[in-house]
């Protein structure tokens, strides 16, 4: 078309179009590609998602595991004891319906019925 216009003196510079009617099988087509783009991009976020999630997950446990550690360097039998007779205060002063009979359980531990 711009030949012909050329060809008569007459210079383009721009054209403007203000629609293309593509046939249906190429509009198809056009969607099918964007949607797979979108469902690709979805892929992608979700697998760098749970690769991050996975990160946060082993550093937990790594924290729980120096945690640990700490924890199982400074018990003692006499810590245990104590822990275990603040437990038991505490059990007594619950509303729950608990019977403690306080004698020598195993370690030396109150006994716990109806737990």
């Amino acid at each position: 078309a711009t030949d012909k216009l050329n060809s008569n003196y007459i210079t383009t510079k721009a054209v403007l179009i203000r629609s293309i009617n593509l046939p249906q099988q190429i509009k198809t087509a056009i969607e099918q590609k964007l949607q797979q783009e979108q469902e690709a991009l979805a892929y992608e976020f979700k697998l760098e998602k749970e690769t991050k999630e996975a990160e946060r997950k082993r550093i937990e446990a790594e924290g729980e595991a120096a945690a640990n550690r700490i924890i199982n360097s400074s018990l003692t039998p006499n810590l245990l004891k104590m822990r275990g007779i603040e437990a038991t205060l505490d059990l007594s002063k619950s509303p729950n319906s608990k019977t403690v009979i306080i004698g020598s359980g195993k370690d030396g531990l109150p006994l716990i019925l109806n737990n």
